[in-house]
């Protein structure tokens, strides 16, 4: 399986971006996806976990009401995992990853991943 990010980039405070990751190979529909983030200086944090179905998600406090985790199981994007995020703030700034969960449910701490994309920058300018 492999996971590609892309959609990062620079913003000014209070705009948006969708981040996207394509996963390749079998796992993809069957398990449970995330975005973590992780900025200089500190430990990678759970940012939004989705289940297999992509019926229920979780999002992580600071994101709450501003970000939203999405994926499309093939049926129109090829297993696509989405991060809407809106209304961001400087401290969203970090490298974004999706990752892959080792079970179907909603996954919300790290160990629970076993597939990691390559990360994506994500710069929110004050």
């Amino acid at each position: 399986v492999q996971l590609q990010a892309c959609g990062g980039g620079l913003v000014q405070a209070g705009g948006f971006l969708r981040l996207s990751c394509v996963a390749s190979g079998r796992i993809f529909s069957n398990n449970g996806m995330g975005w973590f983030r992780q900025a200089p200086g500190k430990e990678r944090e759970f940012v939004a976990g989705v289940d297999w179905s992509g019926s229920n998600a979780n999002h992580a406090d600071p994101v709450k009401g501003r970000f939203t985790i999405s994926r499309d199981n093939g049926r129109v994007a090829k297993n696509t995992l989405y991060l809407q995020m809106n209304s961001l703030k400087s401290e969203d700034t970090a490298v974004y990853y999706c990752a892959a969960a080792r079970g179907a449910r909603v996954a919300t701490i790290a160990r629970e991943y076993t597939r990691w994309g390559q990360g994506t920058q994500v710069t929110v300018s004050s």
